[in-house]
């Protein structure tokens, strides 16, 4: 069968690229045409574009950014037609896979819709609308299902991909030697985000605190979907950047600042303390604090239903409050019990379930099921 997978940010990349893999192993035949990046590509994506040149961060960035948006759009939907998948699948990236959700289906295009938009955080109306445009959804957050079944719309949980992924990791014993690291001094890692726009935000303000930190090492998780030169301009004597190896940085760190997203939840999986940290456009965040419907911006906190983790959003994300925020993580006993009692609370809701095997065995049985 002929499959057309839609991803719109680095995490969506490697979900989607772990879902083809098991998509290979349901179906020997399958073929992938994607919008992604260099992970949906090496698992033999044909990739049309990257997800670098349509990534947008904030309300009003993707508002002043509408015309090319609306380009990629009008290039997609016609390269759909011409493709003609079995079934177009989509990951997360809402304001531009909902609008290919409901062209798909206008033409006759079966829709999954792999990890669900975040329409439970805002806008909860829109369940509406996908209702009618998406044929099945996979949702990956514990709370996601019971939120569906309020609408009265079967969805299908199959796990966390990000729980499975850490579990399955197997340690690296020789990080230190291998990105030139003291081996005598405990790590903080600093995991900004994938978008330059966000690491513009963020990064500059979670190097400024390291006086009080001397006796650690800051080691930055690059990623090489943007210039390394670019990361040149906050390496110092104690700071460092390692690219691409999160999951590594993240088993041998102490403490973790953490750019709200994904990341939060690989840090709470590898057991690690954090400090969750965001800050965008000021309109961006006005526009968000009046249409965002839940109280936590962190994953974390989100599926522990509580504050688990202590988080820094807009003006409080300062140099000022970082710095004893992150000594709790480093120090404090009691905080860092509270966080790990919540970390395992967290990892018994989620689980360990094989979600790409999992949706990817769902979604041949559907097609099949459709064409018979």
């Amino acid at each position: 069968m002929k499959y057309y997978l839609i991803a719109g940010e680095r995490s969506g990349d490697f979900h989607a690229a772990n879902l083809m893999r098991s998509l290979k192993e349901q179906d020997s035949q399958a073929e992938f045409r994607c919008w992604g990046g260099d992970m949906m590509q090496a698992a033999g994506g044909e990739l049309v574009h990257h997800y670098q040149e349509m990534a947008i961060m904030g309300f009003w960035e993707a508002a002043t950014s509408i015309l090319k948006l609306r380009g990629y759009l009008k290039e997609c939907q016609k390269d759909l037609l011409a493709y003609r998948p079995d079934v177009v699948i989509l990951v997360d990236y809402a304001g531009f896979n909902m609008r290919i959700a409901k062209f798909a289906k206008a033409n006759g295009i079966k829709v999954f819709y792999y990890i669900s938009p975040k329409i439970w955080a805002w806008n909860q109306g829109r369940v509406h609308q996908v209702k009618q445009v998406v044929d099945r959804m996979f949702v990956i957050l514990p709370f996601e299902e019971e939120f569906y079944q309020r609408f009265d719309y079967k969805v299908d949980y199959i796990g966390n991909p990000t729980a499975d992924a850490v579990a399955e990791h197997q340690k690296s014993e020789d990080f230190y030697t291998r990105n030139n690291l003291d081996p005598m001094r405990q790590i903080i890692a600093v995991l900004p985000g994938s978008r330059k726009q966000e690491i513009e935000e963020m990064l500059y303000e979670m190097v400024a605190i390291l006086p009080p930190f001397l006796d650690y090492q800051f080691i930055v998780a690059g990623v090489d979907n943007l210039d390394r030169n670019y990361y040149s301009n906050f390496e110092r004597n104690n700071v460092r950047i390692v690219f691409d190896q999160t999951f590594d940085l993240l088993a041998h760190a102490s403490a973790a600042l953490v750019t709200s997203g994904t990341a939060t939840l690989e840090t709470a999986l590898f057991d690690v303390p954090q400090v969750v940290c965001y800050r965008t456009s000021a309109v961006s965040y006005a526009i968000g604090k009046a249409v965002i419907k839940v109280p936590y911006i962190s994953l974390v906190n989100l599926i522990a239903g509580k504050e688990v983790v202590k988080e820094l959003i807009q003006g409080d994300f300062t140099a000022r409050n970082l710095v004893p925020e992150l000594k709790k993580v480093l120090t404090d006993d009691a905080c860092i019990a509270q966080q790990k009692a919540g970390y395992a609370e967290l990892r018994e809701k989620l689980g360990h379930q094989k979600s790409a095997e999992k949706a990817a065995k769902l979604m041949v049985k559907y097609l099949k099921e459709w064409v018979s």
